[in-house]
């Protein structure tokens, strides 16, 4: 195990009815004048944004609005944010939605007092000093972003998809109600479960040695996600079911499981090209990307893929031949994938094989020279190699 320090100051109210207490919490937190962003209109429709403003107003707390984020949240609305706080001297933002409101809520909150276009921060990734304090009410167990770092936003001018990181926009406080996530559609509820199962992969994706706590605890997480997404598939109200799915969320993202240890993401910035290209959900895209990344990468680290096999799907281990295992384990990401009705191929998606070198000399290599991750560096061969087996 590595060396590694962790953090993770967000406060949490949980539980029904507790976005009644935002306007509470964004003053307990220093909030006296809030941007409320949010998406498409779902919120104002299922009455919560009217519970927001209420209890805002409850607090003697002002606040301006800016709905419209879209999924892949785009840089031109952030912009927008950013001009909008500026000129009202908003003090607080609060992301009320799914990761996509909340991903551009943290965008604008950096934006607004940096000296410079917002951008650079995703593009260029400079250390910050200061943002504007984030608030989340989640609608989505998903992202893991109502207790992450991170940021990831689209910019239209080159469909260019980045991710910032910093302390500083890791929201204060999250307010998570399971009963928020009941009108969610099927396939947005699948969409949220890939996500989070791929937030745990990518740091069980890892050649690191002695790490076996945090092993224990990824399978065990991603366990009680397939379990609790059969029955929240069979039954959208099932409390019990909606609230292990929100909180297994929360836990796969904010990086409890990935301490101690070498993280991948080869797999998220694969994907992050689909969604850039064919504006595709990016749970939808993971469930296209993760399959084929894991067959290209298994024959270096059958082991790896056979424990993930046995404990997570609970195979038995061929030890004469653990390739099998390994391979069968894939499988079962794949077939439960399907079962929740998620695409699997790229023709699902719309992707076209045309597309691939395409999308292999746009994906986002960082450091560690022209290869990405670190589980089984990729060159851009083996990136297009991936794309290919999505076919």
């Amino acid at each position: 195990m590595l060396n590694f320090n962790f953090c993770s100051p967000t406060f949490f109210e949980f539980g029904k009815d507790t976005e009644e207490k935002v306007g509470e919490l964004t003053k307990k937190f220093g909030g006296t004048k809030v941007l409320i962003h949010y998406g498409q209109g779902s919120v104002e429709r299922s009455g919560l944004l009217n519970k927001v403003r209420k209890s805002l107003q409850q607090s003697n707390v002002e606040f301006v609005e800016l709905g419209g984020v879209k999924p892949n949240p785009r840089a031109g609305l952030v912009y927008e944010g950013i001009e909008l706080c500026r000129k009202e001297n908003v003090d607080f933002i609060l992301g009320v939605g799914g990761g996509s409101a909340i991903d551009s809520a943290k965008a604008i909150a950096a934006g607004v007092p940096y000296d410079g276009d917002f951008w650079e921060l995703y593009e260029q990734r400079p250390e910050i000093e200061k943002a504007i304090p984030v608030g989340t009410i989640i609608t989505l167990a998903a992202t893991g972003t109502e207790a992450s770092y991170s940021s990831v936003i689209t910019n239209e001018k080159g469909w260019k998809k980045y991710g910032f990181k910093s302390e500083l926009i890791r929201p204060v406080f999250s307010i998570m109600n399971p009963e928020l996530m009941y009108t969610l559609p099927p396939y947005q509820t699948a969409c949220g479960i890939v996500d989070m199962l791929s937030h745990i992969l990518e740091r069980y994706f890892s050649n690191t040695p002695e790490v076996d706590l945090t092993d224990r605890m990824s399978e065990a997480v991603m366990k009680s996600i397939i379990d609790n997404a059969f029955k929240v598939m069979n039954n959208p109200k099932d409390y019990g079911a909606r609230a292990n799915l929100m909180w297994a969320g929360t836990v796969a993202h904010n990086d409890i499981l990935g301490v101690g240890k070498e993280q991948d993401w080869s797999s998220h910035q694969i994907e992050h090209e689909l969604s850039a290209l064919y504006d595709v959900a990016h749970g939808a895209g993971l469930a296209v990307v993760l399959p084929a990344y894991m067959k290209f990468t298994m024959p270096k680290h059958v082991m790896r893929y056979a424990q993930l096999a046995n404990r997570v799907w609970n195979l038995d281990i061929n030890f004469e031949n653990p390739q099998e295992t390994a391979s069968k384990g894939i499988a079962a990401f794949e077939t439960f994938f399907k079962m929740i009705g998620m695409p699997t191929t790229f023709a699902e998606i719309g992707a076209k094989e045309e597309d691939i070198p395409q999308l292999s000399a746009k994906v986002n290599i960082k450091g560690n020279g022209d290869v990405l991750g670190s589980f089984e560096p990729l060159t851009r061969d083996d990136i297009s190699s991936i794309y290919h087996l999505c076919l």
